[in-house]
């Protein structure tokens, strides 16, 4: 079966990745569990009980990601600051799991936008520091499998949650009941991250002189270039590096800037989640199924994930995001023009493994090109990226209600051709580390 599949991956992964990796891996599933519990249940809840339509749908995914690519800059800043990771992580856990199940209590389709802003304010705070921390502790020639195993085990969270919806809605429980028993998962989240961040104070933070988390001397250009520095010796092993003197260094932001924009347009041509669960029900697929259906669709980017990782330190993460975009296009593009239940879900399916190519390749690149202010480059990558959510929502969720799902389907499978063609042509090569 495939999720017996994710989980020997899971456990193949559990023989190389740090500890830390492992530990906050399990936060990340019970976090995943008590999200997707939500998640899917959100299209129908949505539309069929508050009266919503898809430009609303849009609307709830655009907004969430841009609260949370604009906390995602501050917080990557805060980050390389000594002392400032381990809190952010415990308060951007913390904030999701207290919000997420307010969304049960919502009687207008405006609030359940509120509610799920407020919940990726949480997201946004805590996502730079833990990647931040998980490239700290990881040799660089791993780090891909450390990301990979990171992210198979938040989507299998997210088998289990939305198996755990299925099961509750085909017992006789309501929606907004479902929503709200998330609780459960998610402080159960927050407790294994107390303990495995128990040890850490705050996680090592900036790496320059004096460990400063100031902007210092040389401004924004000083940081770009002290961001984008060679990442020779800088990131050589996961111990904690020596403070370095302070010396003039090379500005050089076009290494970083580049391949991040050319990503954040691969973003931005990607139809929102929200509105292929849609197309789903309007195919015929029952409501009390999606969560089923969106189970399987995290079982594959579960088993995905850290094969993806294996293939992104083998090939580098050029081309493992190139791959992913081909795969986006065939899966998205067949999603429009099937009109078959098992067209249509069988192409859904096939989109889960665009994450498994992407994700971990996406992060490892960054790690790369930002070794030294580790936070602030996965604070700019997750806010630029981030950033293009609402405009691609409404666009999408416009499209989708005037002209249909196969015109918005389509036109998503061209566009992020064409992205991924230009993300070949600027993004950087020779990035692979060697394989110890």
């Amino acid at each position: 079966m495939q999720s017996t599949q994710a989980a020997r991956g899971l456990s193949e992964g559990a023989d190389v990745v740090p500890r830390t990796v492992k530990g906050l891996s399990l936060v990340s599933l019970f976090n995943d569990f008590a999200s997707e519990m939500v998640y899917p249940l959100l299209p129908a809840f949505v539309t069929r009980v508050l009266g919503g339509g898809a430009i609303v749908l849009g609307a709830l995914d655009g907004a969430a990601d841009l609260t949370a690519a604009l906390l995602k800059w501050v917080s990557g800043w805060l980050a390389d600051r000594p002392g400032w990771r381990r809190p952010l992580i415990l308060l951007g856990y913390l904030t999701a799991v207290l919000v997420r199940p307010l969304i049960s209590v919502a009687g207008a389709a405006s609030q359940v936008i509120g509610f799920r802003v407020i919940d990726r304010i949480g997201k946004g705070i805590r996502t730079p520091p833990r990647d931040a921390l998980i490239a700290e502790v990881t040799p660089p020639a791993l780090r891909g499998r450390a990301y990979g195993f990171h992210r198979g085990a938040d989507h299998f969270g997210a088998i289990l949650g939305s198996l755990a919806a299925w099961y509750f809605l085909w017992t006789g429980a309501e929606v907004r009941q479902v929503i709200a028993w998330s609780v459960a998962p998610g402080l159960l989240a927050f407790a294994v991250l107390a303990v495995v961040l128990r040890g850490r104070a705050g996680g090592q933070g900036g790496r320059r002189a004096g460990g400063q988390g100031g902007r210092g001397a040389g401004g924004w250009t000083g940081w770009w270039a002290e961001m984008t520095e060679s990442e020779a010796g800088a990131a050589a092993s996961a111990e904690p590096l020596p403070t370095r003197p302070s010396a003039p260094l090379p500005v050089r932001p076009p290494a970083f800037w580049p391949p991040v924009l050319a990503l954040a347009a691969l973003t931005f041509f990607r139809v929102p989640e929200a509105l292929l669960l849609l197309r789903l029900q309007e195919t015929g697929v029952a409501v009390a199924l999606v969560p089923l259906v969106w189970a399987a669709l995290h079982v594959v980017r579960s088993s995905a994930s850290y094969p993806g990782g294996w293939l992104v330190d083998r090939i580098g993460p050029r081309l493992t995001v190139a791959a992913g975009g081909g795969l986006f296009a065939l899966a998205i593009g067949a999603m429009g023009v099937e009109v078959s239940i098992v067209g249509v879900t069988s192409a859904f399916l096939l989109f889960g493994g665009v994450a498994g190519l992407t994700e971990s390749a996406e992060r490892t690149l960054v790690a790369r090109l930002a070794p030294v202010r580790t936070g602030r480059g996965f604070g700019a990558y997750h806010a630029v990226t981030g950033l293009a959510a609402l405009p691609a929502g409404l666009l999408f969720g416009a499209l989708y209600q005037r002209s249909g799902a196969a015109t918005a389907l389509t036109a998503s499978a061209v566009a992020v051709l064409a992205a991924t063609a230009w993300w070949l042509v600027v993004s950087p090569a020779g990035t692979r580390d060697p394989v110890t």
